[in-house]
């Protein structure tokens, strides 16, 4: 069943178009309401529509809306509020068919789509730092929030795996030699063999040399220029595997469609834009300017297809990279989880798809831009030495923290504590970042993230071992818990727990279509508040009766599957055990 805020939209909508043909499409504007289930506020602003006063338009729409089956009867308020409060047997039929549904009440989107995802994008020999952890964890779980709704979901890693730094990193490999090389890169070493690679070419003349010879070889197609190539990208690929394993990212080697895919297609790209009459030549370059795009002095901006030196660039590449996903592979919305700063270039790369024809309606593409990490100091979080933070490094500190925190709050055991730590931390820095609107920055701390307490990741977490915990209890006192289901009548603290856990449809479909994960996590959170208020205020093992203790153990049972099912969706564990 959806969300019972979606029904009632829909019961008043139609009210709405019968009553005026001006109103037919207009939204009601349904709310939770501290005054009743639902408030119903759309009557405020359409009555000016209308030129009615808003309580009698509210009074004509509360005469027309059909609720009988669902509400008690619903009552205008002050100027034209209308409060609406379900039938105790609605909401406990509505509990029962999402208990019975394995997606929990979550409905398919209406059109489902062909979705590829551009996310977390590192470059080969290069270490993974945190500059990487937004795009990573945004995108990841932007892409099991639409799998889950039923869309088709490509994964596209744009690795960075071609270009001139590869010439000073093959001439590198073979003075350190192949063996130390890829033992170097499988232990994750790849900032150290990146920066000594940059030294020597700045430091060694006759090595830069041979670094700007071996990247024409690389881009002549070179046998033994590639099989070195292809061993710096293969020892790369199974350490960003590694830490995606460990980061909870559903991204693997099949995923990966490096800059180095698109190679093939440059020419035809550059050739296709020509024959559209797309390409104008600026100081030798070959450029498309599409246009609203200007410098600082207000001039055409260009996207260049090919330099004045006959080569192609970061440009070309982007292009041909959302050509080959809207025909290839055939996508109906492409989504860049990329860096704000890119928006511009992101912006400019997909007016031209349209100039093209390559993106033609109804297919779209989006940037899905976010902010930076921040330090206690408001500025770039790095280390204190000023460098990038290694992502892995990150990870390691996470677990530790929680570790501590683990052993002080827990009396598990030791496999159980390491398993429990992984989890926390791990969890904490991802539903920091989550749980933030996207598109601002924020600050990074260990203190507030690993927190209990608050909508923090542990927090969530913990709720969900807490209701685990009272099968746990039920289990040692013999108590039956197979044989649960919904009370006809719900205490005020049920009640809201109740509307919290059917609000689980339209609060994924919010993060679906803004592609916002706070949304979805700002949901759990007050999932979790309402589940401890109700916890507090409603005894479960020791209920006044049989039907009592019944039904509270359905909505206990119910909130953890939610929790559950909401913490998976943001790629955040939910231990049993805490």
């Amino acid at each position: 069943m959806a969300d019972p805020s979606v029904v009632l939209s829909e019961r008043f909508a139609g009210a709405l178009a019968s009553l005026d043909e001006t109103l037919r499409g207009a939204d009601p504007v349904v709310r939770r309401s501290d005054r009743a289930d639902y408030q119903v506020n759309g009557s405020m602003a359409l009555a000016k529509k209308t030129g009615r006063p808003p309580r009698d338009l509210a009074q004509e729409i509360v005469d027309r809306v059909e609720l009988a089956d669902i509400a008690h009867p619903p009552e205008i308020a002050g100027p034209g509020f209308i409060n609406v409060t379900l039938q105790d047997a609605f909401l406990a039929r509505a509990l029962q068919e999402t208990a019975d549904d394995p997606a929990l009440g979550v409905t398919p989107a209406a059109i489902t789509e062909t979705v590829v995802v551009d996310y977390s994008a590192p470059n080969v020999a290069k270490e993974m730092h945190v500059g990487h952890l937004r795009s990573s964890i945004i995108g990841d779980a932007l892409v099991r929030v639409l799998e889950f709704v039923g869309h088709q979901v490509i994964r596209q890693n744009h690795l960075g795996d071609w270009g001139t730094p590869f010439g000073m990193l093959i001439e590198h490999l073979l003075s350190v030699g192949e063996a130390e090389a890829a033992n170097e890169l499988s232990v994750g070493d790849l900032g150290r063999f990146y920066q000594e690679a940059r030294a020597e070419f700045d430091a060694n003349p006759d090595f830069a040399d041979r670094a700007r010879r071996r990247v024409v070889a690389l881009q002549a197609g070179d046998p033994q220029t590639l099989r070195l190539w292809k061993l710096l990208v293969d020892e790369s690929s199974r350490y960003f595997t590694a830490v995606y394993g460990r980061l909870g990212v559903k991204l693997g080697p099949d995923d990966q469609a490096g800059e180095s895919m698109y190679n093939p297609m440059l020419a035809d790209t550059m050739a296709e834009l020509e024959r559209l009459g797309l390409l104008v030549e600026s100081d030798g370059a070959q450029c498309v300017f599409p246009p609203g795009f200007t410098t600082r002095e207000g001039n055409p901006l260009p996207l260049i297809v090919r330099k004045s030196d006959g080569g192609f660039g970061y440009d070309t590449t982007d292009l041909a990279a959302i050509r080959y996903r809207l025909r290839d592979l055939g996508a109906t919305h492409v989504i860049y989880v990329v860096g704000a700063p890119q928006r511009e270039h992101l912006e400019m790369i997909i007016e031209t798809a349209r100039l093209a024809g390559w993106l033609r309606p109804p297919a779209r593409a989006e940037h899905v831009a976010f902010g930076s990490v921040l330090g206690a100091d408001r500025k770039m979080f790095r280390t204190r030495a000023g460098g990038s933070i290694r992502l892995v490094d990150l990870l390691d500190e996470a677990v530790e923290r929680a570790r501590q925190i683990v052993a002080d709050r827990t009396s598990l055991s030791p496999d159980e504590a390491v398993t429990v730590s992984e989890a926390v931390g791990i969890g904490a820095v991802k539903y920091a970042d989550l749980s933030n609107d996207r598109v601002k920055d924020y600050a990074f701390d260990w203190d507030r993230m690993l927190d209990f307490q608050g909508n923090t990741g542990p927090y969530l977490q913990y709720a969900h071992t807490r209701v685990r915990s009272i099968f746990g209890q039920a289990a040692a006192r013999g108590i039956d818990v197979s044989d649960v289901g919904p009370a006809l009548e719900f205490a005020p603290a049920e009640r809201r727990l109740a509307l919290e856990i059917l609000s689980f449809d339209g609060a994924v479909h919010a993060t679906e279509e803004s592609l916002a994960p706070h949304r979805l996590c700002t949901y759990l959170f007050e999932l979790a508040t309402a589940f401890t208020d109700f916890y507090e205020s409603c005894p479960v093992l020791r209920a006044d009766t049989d039907e009592q203790r019944r039904s509270r153990l359905f909505l206990a049972d119910l909130t953890a599957r939610v929790l559950a099912q909401g913490l998976d969706l943001l790629g955040i564990a939910a231990p049993e055990r805490m």
